[in-house]
């Protein structure tokens, strides 16, 4: 027994082991876990046309948001996150999204947790600090809590993805959905639930880059009040474009909600919210937006580009007698190293946040409103 022991440790299968085994200890061992943290701090000056007394003292400036974030990556598990800190008037601190990940290879990648939901142009359906019509109603840089798949390959990607619910705060039986949060979800009496998303995006053009596509929503919508599910669905179909410093955008979606309300309560509208504040939705529209935007180099001391755009929506609500809304965003974002100033005439009809009363602006609107603006500066510093 102890001759054929010794036979095997100085065989050269043994060797050959042993050899192995030290060659992927030693890879592992090369493996470091990869941390970055960064962040941004951002201030906001405004004048808005339907403010008599900010007109009066000339606009009001002052803190926007303070955000960390933080990335990590090892033996190919990642993590992405990031929070944010508003003032307590815009909902105070939350999460905007934090996932754990794994790449299975370069071309395929799961999340799982809070993360962007996929649907329409992606990340941003504008190029504006105010987003696009969309935003408002919870289809731009939406995020939501469940799992997602990512293809991505030369010509063609394609995205699925599973979402338990939105972002869960408040885990009472019957509790409202919090309306302390990044991007727009249904809140009030009823609250998203078991939501599929599927996209396709396919590449094509050399000079002209463009991005071909279409998306799917589909989910149910649980009330607290009568404990039965309801539904609500979009489809969008959405086309982006670049060429040198040029780039643009656009997309039409069509968009349905159909709550299990208690008796009286309107089907009409859904609320929700974001930025702690809940409002009115049409619960059925289309909407169509168009956005461009033209990079333009320049060497002005620490400013070393320009980037001027438009960035266009419009909200076709389908009720009887719904006011139907609109905006229109013109700007210039400058670029000075880690500095991004966003400069922007925003202007609104029908709008929550440009002029309106806030609360139904976006469900019935006012037959009898007119555009209003806001002339808007942001500035970030990136780290």
């Amino acid at each position: 027994m102890l001759e054929q022991i010794r036979h095997f440790l100085l065989s050269k299968t043994f060797c050959l082991t042993i050899l192995a085994l030290l060659l992927a200890f030693s890879t592992i061992a090369q493996e470091k876990p990869e941390l970055k943290i960064g962040g941004a701090l951002r201030f906001n000056y405004n004048l808005s046309s339907w403010k008599e007394g900010q007109k009066k003292r000339g606009g009001d400036f002052g803190y926007d948001m303070f955000r960390i974030n933080a990335k990590a990556a090892f033996k190919g598990m990642l993590l992405n996150a990031e929070y944010r800190l508003y003032s307590q008037d815009f909902g105070g601190g939350f999460l905007k999204q934090g996932w754990v990940g794994y790449n299975f290879n370069e071309l395929d990648q799961i999340q799982i947790g809070l993360t962007q939901v996929p649907f329409g142009i992606q990340q941003y359906n504008s190029h504006n600090w105010f987003f696009n019509l969309s935003y408002y109603v919870g289809l731009e840089d939406d995020h939501d809590m469940g799992v997602k798949y990512m293809h991505t390959e030369e010509n063609f990607e394609y995205q699925m993805a599973f979402f338990k619910n939105a972002e869960q705060l408040r885990f009472g039986d019957n509790t409202e959905t919090s309306p302390n949060r990044y991007s727009y979800d249904i809140t009030g009496r009823n609250k998203e639930v078991n939501q599929f998303n599927g996209k396709f995006i396919y590449k094509f053009g050399n000079e002209c880059k463009s991005r071909l596509g279409f998306s799917l929503e589909y989910g149910g919508l649980y009330n607290l009040d009568t404990e039965e599910i309801g539904d609500h669905k979009a489809f969008a179909a959405h086309y982006e474009i670049s060429k040198g410093k040029w780039n643009g955008k656009a997309q039409i979606i069509t968009a349905s909600h159909n709550p299990e309300n208690a008796d009286g309560e309107s089907t009409d509208i859904v609320m929700m919210a974001a930025y702690g504040a809940p409002y009115e939705v049409a619960a059925d529209f289309n909407m169509y937006s168009l956005a461009f935007s033209r990079n333009v180099p320049v060497k002005w001391g620490p400013i070393s580009n320009l980037q001027v755009y438009n960035d266009f929506g419009y909200m076709q609500k389908k009720a009887s007698g719904f006011n139907d809304s609109y905006m229109n965003v013109t700007g210039v974002l400058v670029t000075a190293g880690s500095v991004y100033t966003y400069i922007d005439y925003a202007a609104g009809y029908n709008h929550s946040w440009l002029g309106g009363n806030f609360v139904d602006d976006f469900s019935v609107g006012n037959p009898e409103a007119k555009w209003e603006a806001r002339f808007n500066i942001n500035i970030g510093y990136y780290f």
